[in-house]
C-alpha cells in the first residue's frame, strides 16, 4: 500500500509487476480489494496499479471540487506513466470511459465489466427490479443498505442468495459498507462530470475496447455492454460470463484474467 498526493488529495494504491501499465478501477460498491485475483495474474506481464478512488477505501476526501477522471490522469502523471490501459468494473468502468474521452492520448485500451457510462439513465425495468428485490431501506443504515445492494448487484435478478458463495456475499457487504460511507461524504462535495457526457460519445473511443458483463447482471447492463462494443470503432463484446453478476472479476476471476491477458497490450 502506498499513498500519494493527487490534485490535493491523498490517494492510496497498490502496485505490482513490470511492463506495460494497467490501472484497475473498482466498482462503486467496492474498493481496490475487489481486484485481489487480478493483480497476481496480470503482474506477471504488466505493471499493475490499483487505486482506491477518492473517498473510497483508504483514499481521503478533502472538501474541494474534483473529478474522478482527472484524478486518474493525475495518478498517471505522478507515477510517470505516459500511457496506460484502464480496466474498470461498474462505476470504475464509467470513470475509465470518462478518462479515455477526456484524455484519449494517454489511454492505450479499455476493458469494461458491467460498466455504465456518464449520461446514461437506468430504465424503468431496473427501477422495478430494485423495488421487487430490495424495496425501501433506510439510507442511514449502512448494514441494511449494503445487504440490499449486494442482493441487487452481486446476487443479481436471476439468482437467489443461496446460489452464491456466502463468502463472496460477506466480503461484498463489507466493502459496500465502506463505499456507502464514501458516497454519503461525496454527496456533500462538488464532483465534476464529463461535459458532454459519455453516453453519446462512444464513437470517440478510438482505442481498443473490451465490453463484458456477468450472465446474471441486469438487462440494462447487458444492453450497455452491447452498445459500447457496437459504437466504439475498435470495440469487442466478450460473451456474458457465466455464473456471475455485477462483480465479475471478483466472482469469476479465471475467465476474466484469461480475457484480460489476451486483450491487454
Amino acid at each position: 500500500m502506498t499513498k500519494i498526493e493527487i490534485n490535493g488529495a491523498q490517494l492510496t494504491y497498490d502496485e505490482a509487476g513490470s511492463g506495460s501499465v494497467v490501472v484497475l478501477l473498482h466498482a462503486g460498491i467496492a474498493d481496490r480489494r475487489m481486484w485481489r485475483e487480478q493483480v497476481p495474474a496480470l503482474a506477471a506481464r504488466h505493471r499493475v496499479i490499483v487505486p482506491d478512488l477518492r473517498g473510497y477505501g483508504e483514499s481521503e476526501l478533502p472538501p474541494t471540487p474534483f473529478a474522478h477522471h482527472d484524478d486518474v490522469l493525475g495518478l498517471l502523471d505522478a507515477l510517470g506513466v505516459e500511457r496506460a490501459a484502464l480496466v474498470g468494473c461498474s462505476f470504475g468502468g464509467r470513470v475509465a470511459v470518462d478518462t479515455a474521452l477526456a484524455h484519449p492520448e494517454r489511454i492505450s485500451a479499455l476493458a469494461l465489466f458491467g460498466a455504465p457510462v456518464s449520461g446514461h439513465e437506468w430504465s424503468e425495468e431496473t427501477e422495478q427490479l430494485w423495488e421487487e428485490l430490495v424495496g425501501d431501506v433506510d439510507p442511514e443504515d449502512f448494514t441494511a443498505t449494503a445487504a440490499g445492494e449486494v442482493r441487487f448487484w452481486v446476487v443479481g435478478p436471476t439468482r437467489r442468495p443461496t446460489d452464491v458463495d456466502p463468502e463472496l456475499i460477506r466480503f461484498a457487504e463489507e466493502m459496500d459498507r465502506w463505499a456507502l460511507a464514501a458516497e454519503q461524504a461525496l454527496s456533500a462535495i462538488e464532483v465534476g462530470e464529463l461535459d458532454p457526457p459519455a453516453v453519446d460519445r462512444l464513437g470517440d473511443l478510438r482505442m481498443p475496447v473490451l465490453a463484458a458483463a456477468g450472465a446474471h447482471d441486469l438487462p440494462d447492463v447487458h444492453r450497455l455492454a452491447d452498445r459500447i462494443a457496437a459504437e466504439a470503432p475498435h470495440g469487442t463484446r466478450l460473451p456474458n460470463v457465466p455464473d456471475a453478476a455485477h462483480l465479475v472479476p471478483l466472482e469469476r476471476p479465471e475467465p476474466v484474467n484469461a480475457a484480460l491477458l489476451d486483450f491487454l497490450p
